[in-house]
């Protein structure tokens, strides 16, 4: 913030629900103060640089609930609509504008551009800046020739903000956006109130409903990689009770709007979606996240499971996945001609977590370049001593490198796994597999449990995954190493997560010491407020902040002062109809 009012460019990174918002938005508040004195006699306003129209959308009823003068220009508007925003720059009185990067540097955009300096722009806030980078996990073009406004707005200091940008990714943000001796500031990337698991993927159905039940009439996303997939988990969860709707690119602007309203207003609690879905989504009770199939890279990985938690209360992010993610991920960026040495590596280091055997949180937080401090963190599948070793695994490596070997290293993982479990399919007749040494080596093991442990020997360089379009396992120098008996090799199999005990809502933390029923009728005062206001209801209050309504009891408005995410003026519009709720409550007998 004091980069801003000094008028000095920075780079923000902080992970999702840190706070990135309030650093642009405070300060454009405050723009007129003698600190920022303008020389012109206008006060200006902040201009925020956003690539969803949804996303401005919910940052702007925000604002707009706390009493500040925010708008958006966009294509849903009418022009009745667009000329009041305008008319609110000409006059001053707008301190946030919205604007997408089409709007700004698309074709046409000089006279808006001009409009905008004769406006007073103070100073440029570049929202998800990591598309400007070729290096980022969702390259933008438009991003990309943002770095031009440097040149119609030289007065103006430049701020971009992002939850997820190694070092790579933020040198190029700086070189892009030609940003001046740049204040760099990078958060922390660890979410501890997260609880990572890695699941292979066996039976999908059965996998999500072992989920679900641990967040019985909870709010979660499960993201697919297919638009298919996502109709049919979508309708299956709907089939077994569960209000859920799905989200794609092939569903038309009205219905796509309309299922996320729903999810955000808590009509429906669950959302099936591909990656389209959830940027900058600010529905803050969100318990679990789920992957039906590995993203195409860590970047991905950790936008899409921090919409998890985002109140800073416990949530689960499962991971399911399989060999074949990667392999379709592949062939699908090949086909879009995005298949490049960057899109190649961010999909090998997706893998490289996927398979790994080591803390979660650790290797989150050192992908992105920072030191983790603790040893153990208690909040994944390893640390949970969710995974078993396996007895004699150099053994177990040393029979799946040597079945690698015997079938002349051309084979996939299926059928090396088919070989190893003694299954004589037709294939493996065909190539007279059935008479190796290898056939039935591992025939007391799952096929998912060797699936898995072909994975970790990919992961730990003993084996590759080689060709197109079917890969091939083939043995590198250290599985080959391996198999002629030098060094060892530790491999880990899978338990069943432990059964959560239903929770009612508003018990997400075992710190919680309010009454569940008073929450929830503190959940339905806000909800009608919500409804009445037309706003989500976390704009209102978050669930923390009713959490500690709930635990505290607060009895006078000035009470209200001491809540978390209670301020004057949300004290004074909302405070009576909560402190009645709490004055009228009742435990039910």
């Amino acid at each position: 913030m004091h980069a801003v009012l000094d008028r000095r460019d920075s780079v923000v990174v902080l992970p999702t629900g840190g706070g990135k918002s309030l650093c642009f938005q405070a300060p454009a508040v405050v723009m007129g103060d003698v600190h920022v004195a303008p020389t012109d006699g206008r006060r200006g306003f902040a201009l925020v640089v956003s690539p969803l129209i949804s996303l401005m959308k919910d940052q702007v009823d925000g604002l707009r609930v706390d009493g500040v003068s925010a708008s958006y220009l966009n294509s849903t508007q009418s022009p009745g609509e667009r000329d009041a925003v305008i008319a609110s720059l000409k006059d001053d009185s707008c301190r946030l504008l919205y604007v997408s990067p089409e709007r700004l540097v698309g074709e046409g955009s000089q006279g808006f551009r001009r409009l905008l300096k004769q406006c007073g722009v103070r100073f440029v806030a570049i929202d998800e800046a990591h598309c400007i980078s070729q290096w980022g996990h969702d390259f933008r073009t438009e991003y990309r020739q943002l770095g031009r406004l440097r040149e119609e707005f030289p007065e103006a200091s430049f701020h971009a903000f992002t939850a997820t940008a190694t070092g790579r990714v933020r040198n190029d943000i700086v070189s892009e956006l030609r940003l001046q001796d740049p204040l760099v500031l990078v958060g922390s990337f660890d979410r501890p109130n997260l609880l990572y698991r890695v699941l292979r993927r066996g039976n999908l159905h059965t996998q999500l409903t072992q989920v679900l039940a641990r967040h019985e009439d909870e709010a979660g996303i499960v993201y697919c990689t297919s638009r298919r997939e996502v109709e049919a988990l979508a309708e299956w969860l709907r089939s077994e009770g569960h209000q859920a709707v799905p989200y794609h690119a092939g569903l038309s602007d009205d219905v796509r709007a309309a299922h996320q309203e729903e999810f955000l207003d808590e009509k429906v609690e669950i959302v099936v979606a591909t990656v389209a879905f959830g940027m900058g989504i600010d529905r803050s009770n969100v318990r679990f996240v789920v992957h039906a199939g590995a993203p195409r890279s860590p970047e991905h990985y950790q936008q899409e499971a921090g919409r998890a938690g985002r109140d800073g209360l416990t949530a689960e992010c499962v991971l399911i996945y399989s060999g074949a993610d990667f392999v379709r991920w592949r062939q699908m960026l090949e086909s879009n001609g995005e298949w490049t040495d960057s899109s190649r590596s961010l999909l090998r280091d997706m893998e490289r977590y996927a398979a790994g055997t080591r803390c979660r949180h650790q290797s989150l937080v050192e992908y992105f370049g920072e030191k983790y401090e603790r040893e153990n963190c208690g909040s994944c599948d390893w640390c949970l001593k969710e995974l078993d070793p396996v007895p004699d695994s150099t053994t177990v490596a040393r029979k799946i490198l040597s079945c690698v070997a015997r079938v002349r290293q051309n084979r996939g993982v299926a059928y090396v796994t088919d070989v190893l479990l003694g299954k004589a399919s037709e294939k493996v007749l065909a190539a007279g597999h059935d008479t190796l040494s290898t056939f039935g080596l591992l025939k007391d093991e799952a096929g998912v449990a060797i699936r898995g442990y072909i994975e970790q020997l990919v992961a730990d360089g003993l084996l590759a995954r080689e060709g197109d379009p079917y890969p091939v396992l083939r043995l590198t120098g250290t599985g080959a190493s391996l198999l002629k008996g030098e060094g060892e090799c530790f491999l880990f199999r899978e338990q069943q997560p432990p059964k959560a005990r239903s929770k009612r809502r508003g018990e997400g933390a075992a710190s919680f010491g309010g009454d569940p029923e008073l929450f929830d009728v503190l959940r339905g005062v806000r909800l009608k407020i919500a409804r009445e206001r037309g706003v989500p209801p976390y704009v209102i209050f978050h669930d923390t902040t009713l959490r500690e309504l709930a635990e505290r009891r607060p009895s006078t408005v000035n009470d209200l002062h001491d809540i978390y995410g209670v301020g004057a003026k949300k004290a004074a519009d909302f405070g009576d109809a909560f402190l009645d709720a709490i004055r009228t409550y009742r435990k039910p007998q």
